[in-house]
């Protein structure tokens, strides 16, 4: 199989990263098909494609036939039967829990045409770690865009022990495709590359909060005005969702059964209260 056999593509979780990697691959000339179990978040991804295109055709970054084009390439739907059956590259973009995302792809695999090549869009658990449920391990890989995806150009592929190079290739080939910037990542390692280093930053920074030695609106403060980072630390938390930073947490302090992977108390407390950044309207900072 090469790029040119890629006609439809299957996205999976209409979430904050999942409808905007839909709407990138239909802006890409691909057929695309958002699923999700929730009706109502379906309901949110198209309601945003609807009013993000026009919004991008007034202001003169997109013609009115590309915004009708990525309208028409389109469609959202709970069955995931309907999005995967005829699909040729499926984009799995669910909650990072290891055990969801295991189901998800046994169930994928029979539902999926088989030459269909399956990419989890996880930040950090390795496509190994999966690709084992099913029947087509050498088709499985990790493809991993970054937050706003619309907007965000690097794609981190990760080539697993299992993954073959026609894989590897077709899937930085379609990140070319997408108008992205794609970085082969060929021996899997928790956190890939960006997060890695990303990571080490939270930790100190939600140390440093911890104990009380600065607020995080000042962390932020040192870390856009001294290291010249367009958003601190604690936004981009906002931003990716403190929830998805405490499922990170632990599900590798599961995996390591080391206290120092436990998630800060500081995003604890903010995740047992709801406040889980921009899209409950309140995380470190208020979005009221």
């Amino acid at each position: 199989m090469k790029i040119q056999d890629i006609k439809k593509i299957c996205v999976i979780g209409a979430g904050n990263m999942g409808h905007q990697i839909a709407l990138c691959a239909a802006l890409a000339g691909y057929q695309v098909a958002c699923t999700d179990i929730s009706q109502e978040m379906l309901n949110k991804a198209e309601g945003f494609a609807r009013t993000y295109l026009p919004e991008r055709v007034a202001k003169g970054k997109l013609t009115q036939e590309q915004a009708d084009g990525a309208i028409a390439n389109l469609r959202f739907t709970q069955s995931l039967e309907e999005a995967a059956g005829d699909a040729d590259f499926v984009i799995e973009a669910v909650v990072e829990k290891i055990d969801i995302k295991r189901k998800l792809f046994r169930d994928l695999d029979g539902i999926a045409p088989p030459h269909a090549i399956l990419a989890t869009n996880s930040s950090y658990i390795v496509s190994s770690k999966i690709a084992d449920v099913t029947k087509r391990p050498d088709k499985v890989c990790n493809m991993h865009f970054f937050n706003p995806a619309l907007v965000m150009k690097l794609v981190e592929v990760v080539q697993g022990p299992h993954t073959s190079a026609e894989t590897a290739k077709i899937t930085m080939d379609l990140c070319k495709k997408m108008g992205k910037i794609g970085i082969l990542i060929q021996k899997e390692i928790y956190g890939f590359v960006v997060n890695r280093i990303l990571t080490a930053i939270n930790r100190e920074a939600l140390f440093l909060a911890d104990i009380g030695v600065v607020s995080p609106e000042e962390i932020d403060i040192a870390v856009t005005n001294a290291l010249g980072h367009p958003m601190g630390p604690f936004r981009l938390m906002d931003l990716t969702g403190i929830d998805l930073a405490y499922y990170k947490a632990m599900e590798r302090y599961r995996e390591t059964h080391d206290p120092k992977d436990k998630p800060s108390p500081l995003v604890v407390e903010k995740f047992i209260k709801g406040e889980w950044g921009k899209k409950t309207k309140k995380g470190f900072y208020s979005y009221e």
